[in-house]
C-alpha cells in the first residue's frame, strides 16, 4: 500500500468549506480512481495546518491519477482562497500497520 500526503496551510476563516469540498468532491472523484483505499484529512483549527493523506493499492496507481490529471484537478478545488501557501507532496510506501 502508498500513501500521498499533501501538507498545507487553509486560510482559517475556510476551514469548514475547504473540510466539504473534501468530503463532498474530492473523496467522491477519489473513489473513482484505480486502486484508491481510504483517506485522511488532519487539520489544527488554530493555525490552518492540515494534511490530506490518500491511501492506493500500489505506486502505480498513485502515478496513474497524476498522470492522468486526477490530483492537479483536485487541488485547483481550492483555488482561490483557501490555501496560505502552495501545498507540498509527499509520498510513502506504508511498510507497517497495526
Amino acid at each position: 500500500m502508498y500513501t500521498r500526503l499533501t501538507i498545507f496551510r487553509f486560510n482559517i476563516n475556510r476551514i469548514d468549506e475547504g473540510i466539504k469540498i473534501y468530503q463532498e468532491s474530492v473523496i467522491p472523484a477519489a473513489k473513482t480512481q484505480k486502486g484508491f483505499s481510504h483517506a485522511y484529512l488532519l487539520i489544527d483549527r488554530n493555525t490552518g495546518d492540515g494534511i490530506s493523506m490518500t491511501f492506493w493499492e500500489t505506486q502505480a496507481d498513485v502515478l496513474a491519477n497524476e498522470e492522468n490529471r486526477y490530483y492537479q484537478e483536485q487541488l485547483v478545488k481550492f483555488f482561490p482562497g483557501f490555501f496560505e501557501s502552495g501545498p507540498i507532496r509527499e509520498g510513502y510506501e506504508v511498510v507497517f500497520q497495526a
